[in-house]
């Protein structure tokens, strides 16, 4: 027969597996398998120290990355590819700043310092991405009068860059995200993933933020109300 001691110790062991469930589900390792895969996001160097739109502590992402990579047989890099002049950057739009916004045809645009420009190093990866079985390298924002974040889709809305259907004729299900910026690019990717029909893992510790008015905090809790999950890289399982 148990004595109250045992009795208390059962309910409270009881108590915090019907309080804290999320917290057991993410101690559980997630293994990536032949339906999934990483999306590793504007890795470029001029969102790095020293780069014209450098994100704080981005450099930090770099060997998270390089070591959850090793867990995935499917890799998808994106960079920022943008024309010189393009309708983004403060400098095309007379009197305006970067980090202030403009309406344009497909929306609000927030203005940036000119970055990522197509051939020049500001737009390379970082030399420190160390994953050699990548298999695609999507670049995105080179239509001169549109931006585009998102991986998926251009700041229209409906002008696609093709990984979707990429993804899909990979038999992928399921994606993971990480690089630069979370508020920005990885955030856009990861919700228009939801939106074209993928279970979506946002790597928290893989990615930094730019947090321009508040753009981190929103662009969490967009994510989760998307039902994009939020994770850590410890969560993954390592590769064998």
């Amino acid at each position: 027969m148990l004595d109250r001691r045992q009795v208390l110790a059962a309910l409270g062991t009881s108590a915090l597996v019907a309080l804290a469930p999320t917290a057991i589900l993410a101690a559980a390792s997630i293994k990536p398998d032949d339906a999934s895969a990483l999306l590793v996001i504007d890795v470029q160097n001029c969102f790095l120290p020293g780069g014209s739109l450098a994100v704080k502590e981005g450099e930090q992402v770099v060997p998270v990355i390089n070591k959850i990579s090793k867990a995935f047989s499917n890799v998808v890099m994106t960079q920022d590819w943008h024309t010189q002049g393009h309708i983004s950057f403060a400098s095309v739009h007379a009197g305006k700043k970067p980090f202030e916004t403009v309406d344009l045809p497909y929306g609000k645009q927030v203005l940036w310092p000119d970055h990522c420009v197509q051939g020049t190093d500001g737009a390379a990866l970082s030399k420190d991405l160390a994953i050699p079985h990548a298999e695609l390298i999507i670049r995105k924002g080179f239509h001169k009068d549109v931006d585009s974040y998102s991986a998926f889709l251009e700041a229209d809305g409906k002008t696609s860059t093709g990984l979707a259907g990429y993804l899909k004729a990979r038999k992928i299900k399921r994606v993971f995200v990480a690089g630069l910026a979370t508020d920005f690019c990885v955030a856009w990717t990861a919700l228009d993933a939801r939106k074209a029909g993928f279970e979506v893992y946002v790597v928290e510790d893989a990615c930094r933020g730019i947090d321009n008015q508040g753009s981190l905090a929103k662009a969490w809790a967009d994510m989760a109300k998307a039902g994009v999950k939020r994770i850590q890289s410890a969560d993954i399982a390592a590769s064998a």
